[in-house]
């Protein structure tokens, strides 16, 4: 079993000959303090320096989109009398008749209206309009991506990427722009994908994460916040680390 936070820093401590701390998150000790931070630097360095199995890790979604109807005006950018926006968001692109192509929600501005980034080219009402969800988050503990691991599992094809910015530009903006397979690209700390998918669809990846650190309740964490927490990496490894 991984040694905990206070017994690694009482290990190391201990070893030196210098004082050994009862406790370390909330020691006001200008040592113990120092000791806290050396420790969290070690872990940093350790996960950013070398590849370590323990922190690859899996993300998974689904893909969402909203079928639905609303005015619009040409020669303007705004979309009323949607029957219910409170799905969307910026995250969203729109396709339809007399939607430009690459068009995104600038703004949700009511329960019943949202404005584009660019100005619808015909005139209808209750057009029939399907918005995309295109952009996800990353996870919270995101480092970097593991090739080749992107899928869209629902269709059993692996997604195309990481897109260049020129690829991504000639996908959104060229002529050709749709296909059977997704291309995919890490954009704005976002996993943003094209074709606009009007399903939902189970997609995912794997990446290397950041957090090299575990509560006592198993919460994932990229440093050191309690006493009790223990760490992926081996005892004798952050000990031998702190003292040097």
């Amino acid at each position: 079993m991984s040694m905990t936070l206070l017994q690694l820093i009482q290990a190391a401590t201990g070893e030196m000959g210098v004082p050994v701390p009862s406790t370390i998150v909330g020691n006001t000790a200008t040592d113990v303090v120092q000791l806290l931070g050396l420790l969290n630097n070690v872990g940093r360095e350790l996960y950013t320096g070398y590849e370590w199995q323990a922190l690859d890790t899996e993300y998974r979604f689904t893909t969402s989109y909203l079928a639905t109807t609303g005015d619009i005006v040409s020669g303007s950018a705004v979309i009323t009398n949607i029957p219910d926006t409170s799905t969307l968001s910026t995250l969203y692109m729109l396709t339809g008749t007399g939607v430009p192509q690459d068009c995104t929600i600038l703004s949700v501005d009511s329960a019943t209206q949202v404005t584009m980034n660019q100005a619808m080219t015909v005139t209808a009402t209750g057009s029939t309009l399907t918005f995309c969800k295109t952009k996800y988050a990353m996870p919270a503990d995101y480092r970097k991506p593991i090739g080749n691991t992107q899928w869209d599992k629902t269709r059993h094809w692996v997604m195309l990427g990481p897109a260049s910015a020129q690829m991504w530009q000639w996908l959104k903006s060229g002529y050709i722009a749709t296909g059977p397979r997704i291309h995919w690209r890490i954009l704005g700390n976002y996993f943003q994908i094209w074709p606009m998918i009007s399903a939902n669809e189970y997609l995912g990846f794997e990446y290397t994460s950041t957090s090299w650190v575990y509560s006592s309740a198993g919460v994932a964490r990229s440093s050191f916040q309690a006493d009790d927490d223990t760490s992926i990496f081996q005892d004798q490894l952050l000990i031998c680390a702190l003292k040097l």
